[in-house]
């Protein structure tokens, strides 16, 4: 072929479908439900970072508990298939391996900024000479809202005058939409003296840019900060090693691309050497109670060793199943083969964005596959949101968001190298 039947070739439904035959993990489409238009058709679904698709085994893991619930009563704490009362426990091991942290450090619980907010009541802990909290400007807004609310809730309560300069945003450089790694550690080597907390997105939700969580960790240490990170957009996204980094502490959702469905439970990492910490302030609950004793209904309350000492109430089970359900195919597959495919698609995804228009569309998230996930954000010059608008008329699940970025994430679970293509094909065909 010449150069120019290369390209020809490259940009081709055929290579497209060259392209999943040699992928591994096909399969594992087929063990999710993939919505359907309004003619029958399959929709071809790129909101995995939004809320991602239900595995099929999820309904029977559910109508399981349900149906143990109706046999048994009360008595299916403990004598359930899989009996409630240790029911957290059933996705400790296979949520470790997703996040990259050992079995002690993780727990499911909660939602995510219940969570933020119970471990900053830990892990922030202002004082006069040390109490600004870093975070990238745009970041999603409810850690926002929580980081903001947590520092007036010490002004007001510890009488504390310093919430004027308490928030430090990491804002990009004039002309670019992302952070570059040396102007973030630039800014925790300039504040770091004076600074409790560094809370970042693992992966910004807007821009879609991954961050070098591991530099970022080194250099806060290095200045005596505490370092977490806001993980929903990164777990089951990212091979995250969160131990290895020496991350503080990490919360995330699970219905995003861990697909446990909507308003799926969350879960927290805090790291080993936290474990038996029992000194640091927390909101305490039954749940995190030592579990030897629990049951006696002392006064006193004695925390787990670990993340489960974070826990306060007895965790959703139906919630659970359908996190147990999906965790096992993450099991399966493997982090290292989802993340290589999600690299492999969201390259070849960016190929077919380049030679639409390129004057007219501009990819914002980093096009180096180590500061990014699965998801590209694209904006398109003199378009509104009609054009998302038409995209998805034509069976395209994307995602907007204001003010003028639409977010295309194809999930390796569940997407393939023809979805990319079909995609591209409309946004072409919807700017003409």
């Amino acid at each position: 072929m010449t150069l120019n039947e290369t390209d020809l070739f490259e940009t081709s439904a055929e290579f497209a479908a060259l392209l999943d035959a040699g992928d591994a993990l096909r399969p594992f489409r087929k063990r999710f439900h993939i919505p359907l238009d309004e003619a029958g058709r399959e929709v071809v679904y790129f909101t995995g970072n939004s809320l991602g698709l239900q595995p099929k085994t999820a309904r029977a893991y559910i109508e399981q508990e349900l149906d143990d619930w109706a046999r048994l009563g009360v008595e299916g704490h403990l004598h359930a298939k899989h009996p409630w009362l240790p029911y957290h426990e059933f996705v400790t091991e296979p949520m470790a391996r997703v996040v990259g942290a050992l079995p002690i450090e993780t727990v499911a619980m909660n939602s995510l900024t219940v969570n933020l907010h119970l471990l900053m009541v830990s892990f922030y802990r202002p004082m006069p000479e040390r109490y600004k909290i870093i975070i990238e400007k745009g970041a999603f807004p409810s850690d926002q809202y929580a980081v903001e609310s947590q520092i007036l809730f010490h002004k007001m309560y510890n009488k504390l005058s310093f919430v004027e300069t308490a928030l430090i945003e990491l804002t990009p450089r004039e002309g670019e939409t992302t952070l570059r790694t040396e102007d973030i550690i630039e800014a925790i080597d300039r504040e770091g003296d004076s600074v409790a907390l560094i809370l970042l997105g693992g992966v910004n939700y807007y821009t879609g840019q991954a961050f070098d969580m591991q530099a970022i960790a080194e250099a806060g240490h290095r200045k005596g900060c505490v370092v977490g990170f806001d993980c929903a957009h990164a777990a089951g996204n990212l091979a995250l090693k969160l131990h290895d980094w020496n991350v503080d502490f990490a919360a995330w959702c699970s219905y995003k691309y861990l697909n446990a469905g909507p308003g799926g439970v969350s879960a927290i990492f805090v790291h080993e050497r936290h474990a038996r910490s029992f000194d640091l302030p927390r909101f305490a609950g039954w749940w995190g109670h030592d579990k030897d004793t629990r049951f006696m209904m002392g006064p006193e309350f004695r925390p787990l060793a670990g993340a489960e000492g974070w826990q306060i109430s007895n965790p959703p089970i139906l919630q659970l199943a359908a996190l147990r359900a999906s965790l096992e195919i993450f099991d399966i597959a493997g982090m290292p083969s989802l993340r290589e495919k999600s690299e492999k698609l969201t390259g070849y995804l960016e190929f077919l964005i380049d030679r639409v228009d390129h004057q007219r569309i501009s990819v914002i998230t980093p096009r180096d596959p180590a500061q990014r996930g699965c998801q590209l954000s694209i904006r398109v010059q003199n378009a509104d949101k009609d054009l998302f608008d038409r995209i998805t008329q034509n069976g395209i699940a994307v995602d907007w968001r204001e003010p003028d970025v639409i977010r295309v994430a194809p999930a390796p679970l569940y997407n393939s190298f023809a979805d990319v293509y079909r995609v591209v094909e409309i946004l072409r065909d919807c700017l003409r």
